[in-house]
């Protein structure tokens, strides 16, 4: 969806693109906290299915609901504080009103995109993964035409430019998640239906909390890392800006790739540790490993090869910026890919606090100050600020490499969060 709104909306103008990049990064600061911290459901539902556990996962997916509505309100609550808070993080000012309008009506779409990842980790946990690619693919066919109508004002709707790219976000993000229990629901319903009264008990929410908070904190780490790329590009001017936002978004758009393996290797090595099969978690995150890898090389060799041609596809007045940055991402797409599959080898293993150390050393300690320091110091400009995320992203790659080795050799545990030993079937006594 980031991909079709940056796209259309670049056919405005260069402040229309980089208030739409902005906007998303205000978003995606807030949402991506709760969005990782519904994460815990790979280790939780994953475990569960590999023991045969069905009450835990009906608990587990009934606590994600209850977790989604919750972390909501501060996700969107601070989305209708935009412009107050973008201006204290000194924007320019050409697009500072068109990326808060742009903030304010993401807010109505908070609860469905939590929603959707708790029923897309839920379902993937269980091997179905058809259901949420048809809800992906028809979400995604009504953004592109909702955007067409409200960006430019076709079919007797006025032209909204970048509020109507927001909006029409918002209502795909709620077809999304009804398309999906739609098309799910034969698989969701045994798990929702009917409520347990166990999965409203706080002490047992307060340990999925436990679990999934250093999730949410290694996405805010990573994701804010980002984030304040973009703002120190800001500062440089909007041009600058725009130009970041055609990179970050085509190196996004292959990040998917690697982090649906990610999923994968979690579901996988996740299965193993609740079935007791050490083995077979080794072999799915060598085969993890392998698929994000040589993905990631294939795009890396695309980026340093074409970006001339990629830059073009969005603002022909960045391109100067945008191909100096598709090339410095061709670099780092390697180190993205591992760093994204471990993660999730490291999640399927129940071990969530390591991510957000090796963010926290990697990017902030490190990656951010050379960033700093080669753009406003070194004179290197645009490009400096790149090479700094290239440093951190190799920081983080090495360390979660280096701990799903150790967590891969020792004795791998079950996540429980239920403190009594869970009963096998879905029958009264699991209520």
């Amino acid at each position: 969806m980031g991909v079709v709104d940056t796209v259309m909306v670049g056919h405005l103008s260069t402040q229309a693109l980089a208030a739409v990049a902005l906007g998303n990064l205000y978003f995606f600061v807030f949402a991506v906290f709760g969005m990782g911290t519904l994460m815990v459901l790979d280790p939780i539902v994953a475990q569960a299915v590999g023991a045969r556990d069905e009450p835990a996962i009906a608990r587990g997916i009934q606590r994600g609901i209850l977790l989604a509505c919750i972390l909501t309100i501060p996700a969107a609550v601070l989305l209708t504080l935009a412009e107050p808070l973008l201006g204290l993080a000194h924007q320019p000012a050409e697009i500072l009103p068109m990326a808060a309008a742009y903030s304010v009506r993401m807010a109505p779409g908070v609860l469905p995109f939590y929603l959707f990842v708790v029923f897309r980790q839920s379902l993937q946990a269980m091997r179905h993964t058809a259901p949420i690619l048809l809800a992906i693919v028809l979400a995604n066919l009504l953004n592109a035409l909702l955007n067409w109508i409200l960006i430019f004002g076709h079919l007797g709707f006025p032209a909204m430019g970048v509020v109507g790219s927001a909006w029409a976000t918002t209502a795909s993000r709620w077809l999304l998640v009804v398309g999906l229990m739609a098309v799910s629901w034969v698989h969701l319903r045994p798990y929702l239906r009917p409520v347990l009264a166990r999965s409203w008990h706080l002490a047992p929410l307060g340990r999925m909390l436990r679990l999934g908070l250093p999730i949410g904190s290694q996405y805010v780490l990573e994701f804010g890392a980002f984030a304040f790329v973009a703002l120190m590009m800001g500062w440089l001017g909007t041009r600058q800006m725009a130009g970041h936002q055609v990179a970050i978004n085509l190196a996004s758009l292959t990040f998917m790739v690697p982090l649906g393996v990610s999923d994968a290797a979690s579901v996988l090595v996740g299965h193993a540790v609740g079935r007791g099969d050490p083995v077979g978690s080794r072999g799915a995150a060598r085969a993890a490993l392998t698929c994000g890898a040589t993905f990631m090389a294939m795009t890396g060799l695309l980026f340093l090869s074409l970006p001339e041609p990629l830059a073009r596809l969005y603002d022909p007045d960045v391109i100067a910026v945008a191909v100096l940055l598709i090339r410095v991402a061709g670099v780092f797409q390697v180190f993205d890919g591992l760093q994204a599959v471990a993660g999730g080898i490291l999640r399927g293993l129940g071990q969530t606090r390591v991510a957000m150390t090796g963010n926290l050393l990697g990017y902030w300690a490190i990656g951010l100050p050379v960033s700093y320091y080669l753009c406003f110091v070194a004179g290197w400009g645009p490009v400096g600020l790149w090479w700094g995320l290239v440093l951190g992203l190799g920081l983080v790659a090495g360390f979660l490499l280096t701990r799903v080795r150790l967590g891969l050799g020792r004795q791998q545990r079950r996540v429980m969060i239920d403190s009594a030993t869970p009963p096998t079937a879905l029958d009264p006594s699991a209520r």
